[in-house]
Order: C-alpha cells, then structure tokens, then sequence
C-alpha cells in the first residue's frame, strides 16, 4: 500500500520505520478500532484509536489509547491541570487536526496539539494508529510514536 497522507510523510520526515495496513472502513460497523484490529489479524491492545479531546472547554489534546478501552475523561483533564475533558465535535476536530473523524492520527496534524499516549501501549512491541485515512494504519513502536509527538505518557483507561 503506498497512501501518502500528512501523518505518512511526517513519519518519513521523522526517519522512523513503520508499516502501512489498510482494511476495509466501515462507519456503521461499530468501534472502528476493533474493525481495524479484526480486519488486520491485530490484539486489540496493539490498535490505538486517536480521539481529540478539549480540556475544559479551552484546551485541546490528542488521546491515543487501546481501541478496546474506554477512556476516563477526568484523568486526561487532569494531566493538563484541568477539571473536565470532552470529545471535541468532529467538525471542529477535523479544522483543528486536518483529519476527518475516524481517520484522526497524531502524526503531522495541521496544528499540533498536545499529544497523551495510554500508558497501556507502551508494553506492545508494535502498535497500530490511525494514518490520516479511514480504513488505513501505521504499524510502529510505541516508543517511537512517543518520541516523535512528545506524547505524555499516561495511564487514561477508565477503570
């Protein structure tokens, strides 16, 4: 598969090894990231969804967790010093990043925002995440995705 997206040629820019996946995008599926974990022969664990956030009503930030874990709103607030946290409405989401919902990636938004990785992914070998497509991912290390986002690493599943 050789898609170029915006979050394909930061990747490249970025000199770190990664793969490309497609799969077959279904928006009446269901969870998106457990389509893609079923659809590429993926552990759900390995499959990031990456969800724009706003952190009280004013700050925005990029979730990138486990596709079968819910996410604990109050804790990613809190790691940006705020109260509460909400899904950002896609329209806005997509201005802000460049990407349409259900394709969102952290890698080469329109304007970078601050980036959390679940803490969860750091123990993969490998990990999948969105590549600016729907219906197309990047395999890569966790370690690698953190370094090049300078994400914050931290625990966001709900319990």
């Amino acid at each position: 598969m050789s898609r170029e997206t915006s979050a394909t040629l930061f990747l490249e820019k970025q000199g770190v090894p990664f793969s490309l996946h497609g799969y077959e995008y279904n928006p009446n599926g269901g969870l998106i990231g457990m389509q893609a974990a079923d659809a590429i022969g993926a552990d759900p664990s390995s499959v990031l969804k990456t969800l724009v956030v706003e952190i009280d009503k004013k700050q925005p930030a990029c979730v990138v967790a486990p596709a079968h874990q819910k996410l604990n709103l109050k804790k990613v607030a809190a790691l940006f010093g705020g109260r509460n946290a909400r899904m950002m409405n896609p329209e806005q989401a997509h201005e802000l990043t460049g990407y349409q919902s259900g394709g969102t990636s952290p890698f080469g938004q329109t304007t970078s925002i601050p980036v959390v990785l679940s803490q969860d992914a750091m123990g993969q070998e490998a990990v999948y995440i969105n590549a600016g497509y729907q219906g197309f991912v990047v395999r890569i290390s966790p370690a690698d995705a953190q370094r090049i986002t300078d994400a914050k690493v931290a625990d966001v599943a709900a319990d």
